[in-house]
């Protein structure tokens, strides 16, 4: 029998976990409600689906929101999940698996999704941006995703978009170029019955319905501003767009038009930086799935 791992994406809405081989071959998945009443009812939860498989596998692979200490096994902060401050998973599930458990930042185990097996599978040098709540990803330079000094490498969410804004959290990428605000203000706008109904606001959006037009092409712009930005820092390739909404077409095709739209309008800028590509993602729900996998497999080949 193949070796077996479990793979387990926490976010702040579901808990998804895959039973999956060495090649990234998933043979088994399923989904759980992330508990909302804190700590103990997550690890009850998150101890269930471990010891579920726990005699058919070799290894616990996790992504994580927040970000992870170099041991690859406490969660900081925690994101959208703060009571996983400080927790060691390690020794949070040593009762229930005694095999090798490794953690990787939810971001960061995107972009190794698509360098493992997706859109930057061969790119030596390239990035990961996931549009969501916030902004997140990794950037992969000479073929391996870099980590920085504190783990904190690839925190795009907290470049800012507007220097002269006394609030910092205000012009942060994560909160002007939020995938989930531009989705919420389109709805609300629109008086849809749920603002936050990404479909139906994309069906405004592909038609160019205004206002819906209008703020989705500001979004975009931000994006590509951002794209810009980190181009001037770290000169990629390519960049992949991950995230939910990046399964409409529209949203790299709008990215690219507004990327093209910044060079035009600064020709220093356009002679200065070359132009990467700018690509959706292989990877959008189940990204985080194989990029822990993989990060796994990293981990234990040291």
């Amino acid at each position: 029998m193949a070796t077996r791992y479990l793979s387990i994406d926490i976010g702040g809405t579901n808990i998804k976990y895959a039973l999956m081989d060495g090649a990234g071959k998933i043979l088994e998945k399923g989904t759980e409600p992330t508990p909302n009443g804190g700590l103990l009812q997550f690890m009850a939860m998150l101890t269930e689906v471990v010891n579920r498989y726990a005699d058919q596998i070799k290894g616990v692979a996790v992504a994580a929101p927040g970000k992870v200490g170099v041991d690859h096994g406490t969660i900081h902060f925690g994101g959208a999940l703060p009571f996983l401050d400080g927790l060691d998973l390690r020794k949070a599930l040593a009762g229930v698996f005694d095999g090798p458990i490794v953690v990787e930042n939810d971001g960061k185990a995107a972009a190794l999704a698509e360098l493992w097996l997706g859109n930057l599978k061969g790119i030596q040098n390239g990035a990961a941006i996931v549009l969501g709540t916030g902004i997140g990803g990794g950037v992969i330079l000479d073929g391996r995703l870099l980590y920085g000094s504190h783990q904190q490498a690839g925190e795009f969410s907290f470049m800012s978009s507007h220097y002269d804004e006394p609030q910092f959290i205000k012009a942060a990428a994560g909160s002007t170029g939020s995938a989930v605000r531009m989705v919420r203000t389109i709805g609300t706008v629109a008086q849809l019955a749920d603002p936050g109904d990404g479909h139906a606001v994309f069906e405004l959006v592909n038609a160019q319905k205004e206002p819906a037009w209008t703020i989705f092409k500001e979004f975009a712009q931000r994006i590509a501003a951002l794209i810009l930005s980190i181009q001037a820092v770290v000169d990629v390739d390519r960049y992949v767009i991950g995230g939910g909404i990046s399964a409409q077409p529209i949203v790299v095709t709008q990215i690219n038009q507004a990327y093209s739209d910044l060079l035009k309008e600064n020709e220093i800028i356009e002679k200065t930086l070359t132009r990467p590509e700018i690509v959706t993602a292989k990877f959008q729900n189940d990204a985080n799935l194989f990029g822990a996998l993989y990060s796994y497999l990293l981990f234990m080949d040291k």
